[in-house]
């Protein structure tokens, strides 16, 4: 039953998100709205998706003992993904998908370091946002000759288990988290123009 309910939501946000985005490689047909507006919406939908995640499965879940959240979820009896394995590994669909649709967590302070920033522009991007989370660092770069539009979002510590997990963990760089903080980026990317 809960892997159901989990593909249910892992599946339904492509659903949500993939008609901005064309199926045959092309850059997005984004019909009269700037990048910021379409990176906007995204964003709105990750975060929503993630936030009912954690409260709606995640925290009964563990409340309950009836599962955990595990980094280590697919080796491991009675777990269920972390929240942001569930934003990256529904990006992993979209890259698989050939929409060009891209987002990631990233931190300057990750626990895993797949999910550190991948540039010296990131870092930069990470550190405005740490001290301005209001708005979106973005800027359009070129992949492979090909024009991105790249967002990145503050990712602030809304929830008491996130912040536990991340100060706990005997991984993390950085242990004293509280609500509130910016802990990472969302990174939002997607091509613009013709492809």
């Amino acid at each position: 039953m809960m892997k159901i309910k989990l593909g249910a939501w892992v599946v339904g946000i492509p659903l949500i998100v993939l008609p901005w985005f064309p199926m045959q490689g092309r850059a997005a047909d984004i019909r009269g709205l700037s990048p910021e507006v379409v990176a906007d919406y995204i964003h709105a939908v990750v975060e929503s998706h993630r936030a009912f995640y954690t409260a709606h499965v995640v925290s009964p879940l563990e409340e309950q003992d009836a599962a955990k959240a595990s980094g280590e979820w697919r080796d491991q009896k009675k777990s269920i993904p972390l929240p942001v394995q569930i934003v990256n590994e529904t990006s992993q669909m979209f890259t698989t998908q050939s929409t060009g649709l891209r987002y990631q967590l990233i931190s300057l302070w990750p626990i895993n370091r797949k999910n550190s920033p991948r540039d010296q522009i990131d870092k930069n991007s990470l550190e405005t946002v740490r001290t301005k989370p209001e708005r979106p660092v973005t800027r359009t770069v070129k992949i492979d000759g090909q024009s991105y539009f790249r967002a990145i979002y503050a990712d602030v510590a809304l929830s008491q288990a996130c912040v536990a997990c991340h100060n706990s963990h005997p991984d993390s760089p950085k242990k004293d988290y509280q609500i509130g903080d910016v802990m990472g980026g969302l990174v939002i990317e997607f091509p613009v123009g013709n492809r």
